[in-house]
């Protein structure tokens, strides 16, 4: 399966010079199973009020029409993330389009900030198909929690998909958190962030595609970049790390506890200082 991730600049508020850059890249790339653009790569992320003019309406979607084809074509799954306008409400999506329809993913875990502030979060987390392989779709700060990636694992997801919108200031999650939830479960994770600038915001990069055992096979700088590898999925489907036979086994799955884990649902209750 041959991943890439195009850390992209992205033009606020013009998503057809958004869809249109995409079109460039991977006609000029070669052929992909899976493509991952940036979180809200087709309209851009800032916003200082609930009245984002730059959200693409649900009655818009005609936008996608040329990754639609372009994937029915090439037999690209690409993810591509917006702002959406559904009625009353905003949402931070990601689009995943297949060659046998487009379906989509809401961001559930919401930071206080940028267009944010103002998103309704989705309620579900959700897995796609890409050939014989699932794929896992988080955006951005969906991954700082680590129940979503250990949901989708359970659910049996091989590879995560993180499209991001990384600033200054976030290198945590670029530099060391994505790593950790690919080795904690022995799964592919691809994130890709901005490149560039936005209302005063200036984007880190370090997209990076990390393989099950937490090792970077690829990333970038600070800069438009495009990373491409190609993973064997069967990886991710081999939870049990064998060093020496019956002396240093690890299963990252099979020696979970989860009669221990019950607090896990429970609402967060801060102490009193």
């Amino acid at each position: 399966m041959k991943v890439g991730c195009f850390q992209s600049p992205v033009v606020y508020a013009d998503p057809a010079a958004n869809v249109a850059y995409a079109i460039d890249r991977l006609t000029a790339t070669e052929r992909l199973d899976l493509a991952v653009f940036p979180e809200a790569f087709l309209t851009g992320y800032g916003a200082a009020s609930a009245e984002a003019g730059f959200a693409i309406a649900i009655s818009d979607f005609s936008i996608l029409a040329p990754l639609e084809e372009f994937s029915r074509t090439n037999g690209t799954v690409i993810t591509v993330g917006a702002i959406v306008s559904e009625g009353s409400f905003l949402r931070n999506r990601a689009f995943v389009i297949s060659p046998t329809g487009t379906n989509f993913y809401d961001k559930t875990h919401l930071p206080f900030l940028g267009v944010d502030r103002f998103v309704t979060p989705g309620d579900q987390l959700r897995q796609f198909p890409v050939g014989d392989a699932r794929l896992g779709v988080l955006i951005c700060y969906d991954q700082r929690p680590p129940e979503p990636t250990r949901t989708l694992a359970l659910e049996g997801i091989d590879i995560l998909a993180l499209p991001t919108n990384w600033p200054e200031g976030a290198e945590v999650s670029a530099n060391f958190i994505s790593i950790a939830r690919a080795a904690e479960n022995k799964i592919f994770v691809a994130t890709c962030n901005r490149a560039g600038t936005e209302m005063g915001f200036r984007f880190i990069g370090r997209s990076r595609i990390i393989d099950p055992s937490g090792a970077v096979l690829a990333e970038a700088g600070a800069e438009e970049e495009i990373l491409i590898v190609e993973i064997d999925v069967a990886r991710a489907r081999q939870k049990r790390t064998v060093n020496r036979p019956g002396e240093y086994e690890i299963d990252v799955m099979g020696a979970r506890r989860p009669d221990l884990y019950g607090a896990i649902k429970n609402e967060y209750v801060p102490v009193a200082s």
